[in-house]
């Protein structure tokens, strides 16, 4: 394999950048031409393709967001749009394709390792939602910014006795919310993965209240539902005062923590690795602090699944 591309697609993640930073120079030192794709699978269908070289990503590893930039691209979804794509391959010489991203990503990584071109997924999304890793690509970065805004606003509901709802992103899982809880000293942790007892929260605020607790903090993860309408239905039971913050899309910003900058720098490498190897329709990820590789079908099959110990002790540490 002599040339190959990188995109990322999706929702942007602290850490893409090392990533992309890694695939290059990785790419390069065993021979091999990378292209850089920008805007995701929209760029790859109109063409917005070009070369890179080493110093293409110099100065970008400590950079949140993407240098490839990212968009959303409904008409790939379509047989036109793949056929599209792969012409743009055909025309550039393309022979493989790195694609960091989450699951919608994969998606299009599987139709075109289906079609004959060789694809390797990158799990990079704050939600950290994706089944076969650990952690994904600017989850860590996200966590700290919630645990620092958290900090933050507790100051303010201790000054005003106040207590305070914080609605945090995650799409459909919960460990955004479920990690930055128990890392906060959360009351209450809401995610989608779990039904809680409305009435069992109130009791624990009035519980909190009665032994002379002066403030309290809610995480509710966007899956469960608005931040601001549950701030408004513990008002109506509890008659308490009651803010809310929905911390919204600062979580996707921000310089990567070393953690995610060493992450995406494994997981880009070894995604240059695989496909160097000949392996396609496969995605990278870490387990136990090993890299490992699965099937892209198998992950797009599989549900994420919490951490169920973890919530049971933020049950305990709360009561």
């Amino acid at each position: 394999m002599k040339k190959i591309g990188v995109l990322t697609s999706g929702g942007d993640a602290p850490g893409m950048n090392a990533a992309i930073r890694a695939v290059v120079r990785k790419a390069i030192y065993h021979g091999i031409d990378v292209y850089g794709i920008k805007y995701g699978y929209q760029g790859l269908i109109d063409g917005n393709i070009e070369k890179m070289e080493l110093g293409s990503v110099g100065d970008i590893i400590q950079r949140g967001g993407t240098k490839l930039y990212s968009a959303r691209c409904e008409e790939f979804k379509t047989e036109d749009g793949q056929q599209k794509a792969i012409e743009q391959l055909k025309n550039h010489g393309i022979e493989g394709l790195i694609a960091i991203g989450g699951d919608g990503t994969f998606m299009g990584a599987k139709k075109l390792t289906e079609k004959g071109y060789p694809c390797i997924g990158v799990p990079g999304t704050i939600d950290n939602d994706i089944p076969g890793t650990d952690f994904t690509i600017g989850f860590d970065t996200a966590l700290n910014t919630i645990i620092d805004a958290i900090d933050k606003i507790r100051d303010t509901a201790t000054s005003h006795e106040r207590t305070y709802v914080i609605e945090v992103m995650g799409r459909d899982a919960g460990d955004l919310a479920l990690w930055s809880g128990l890392a906060d000293g959360a009351e209450s942790i809401l995610i989608p993965e779990v039904k809680d007892d409305f009435n069992e929260i109130i009791e624990r605020l009035k519980r909190g209240h009665d032994r002379g607790k002066k403030h309290s903090i809610i995480i509710v993860a966007e899956g469960v539902g608005s931040g601001v309408d549950f701030s408004k239905k513990i008002k109506e039971a509890t008659n308490m005062e009651t803010r809310v913050t929905v911390l919204g899309h600062t979580q996707r910003g921000g310089s990567p923590s070393a953690a995610d900058r060493v992450l995406a720098s494994r997981l880009g490498a070894y995604a240059v690795d695989l496909i160097i190897e000949g392996k396609a329709g496969r995605m990278v990820g870490i387990q136990n602090n090993e890299l490992v590789d699965h099937d892209i079908i198998e992950i797009l099959t599989t549900n994420h699944q919490v951490d169920m110990n973890m919530y049971r002790l933020s049950k305990e540490l709360s009561i």
